[in-house]
């Protein structure tokens, strides 16, 4: 039996793609934020959705487009966080490699997370229950399996089809990495999380609601995402405008300690 907050993110984020594929199916237009990333009507109706389906909880819901908007809950105590469309810059491209995130915290550390590709119906979810993979077809979830990380084998990292950085080639050949794959969105904690990959190094800026529903889901599949104080990535840093700093996902912590080092010393 799921978790019943559990449960209410996968309802949330099942409602959230049911938005985005209808805006997905016709013509949209793109429009840039702020911060100069790119926000589309599906971003919008998807928060809208996931909003309201977690109203119910009482508990309050640090989302992207809330944010954006000067929405700011009270985050004392557990929050969700949300990205409603996390890969815009995949969904704006139609490679279907762009997600709904939708985490919950305690104590600012993600405990529970749901990562569902609308385009795939690829749907991943962790919490003390260990972390699922399964597949959204027809309104239904089906094929329901549990995952796990695997640390054997030649090493693969998972790199951003979107972001790259100068460092990460390098990173590549001292660690000698045999093989990368390179996908959009939370996708690359999955790939971890269900054994694809091994590491997941990150050296460009993201935000909270971007990683916490995937450091969830590898978390509960028995991998680690740090930053590059060598500690967890927490959530609910108002004074950091919700952005985290360059960090790793690794699938055991003796990788996670390799890639540090090897992070730090590139950045030195």
């Amino acid at each position: 039996m799921t978790d019943p907050t559990t449960s209410l993110m996968i309802r949330a984020a099942m409602a959230a793609s049911t938005e985005i594929m209808a805006v997905y199916a016709r013509d949209f237009a793109a429009e840039a934020k702020s911060d100069g990333s790119p926000v589309t009507e599906a971003d919008q109706r998807a928060e809208a959705v996931i909003l309201a389906h977690l109203a119910n909880s009482g508990i309050p819901v640090l989302g992207e487009e809330s944010v954006a908007a000067g929405i700011i809950p009270s985050l004392d105590g557990p929050f969700f966080v949300v990205d409603p469309l996390d890969g815009t810059k995949e969904f704006i491209k139609r490679n279907g490699e762009f997600t709904v995130n939708i985490a919950l915290t305690e104590g600012g550390r993600p405990r529970s997370g749901v990562v569902l590709a609308p385009a795939t119906g690829d749907l991943f979810w962790g919490d003390a229950d260990g972390a699922f993979a399964a597949q959204l077809a027809d309104g239904e979830v089906t094929g329901v399996r549990p995952i796990r990380v695997e640390t054997g084998g030649p090493l693969r990292i998972v790199a951003s089809r979107s972001h790259g950085h100068a460092a990460l080639a390098e990173l590549c050949d001292t660690m000698q990495v045999e093989h990368d794959v390179s996908v959009g969105s939370s996708l690359k904690f999955c790939l971890l999380a269900r054994g694809d990959a091994q590491l997941y190094p990150r050296f460009t800026p993201t935000s909270e609601w971007d990683t916490a529903a995937g450091q969830a889901v590898l978390e509960a599949a028995g991998g680690v995402v740090w930053g590059l104080d060598g500690k967890a990535l927490t959530c609910g840093h108002r004074d950091k405008s919700f952005l985290n700093g360059f960090f790793l996902a690794a699938a055991s912590e003796a990788l996670a300690h390799k890639c540090l080092a090897e992070m730090q010393r590139l950045l030195a």
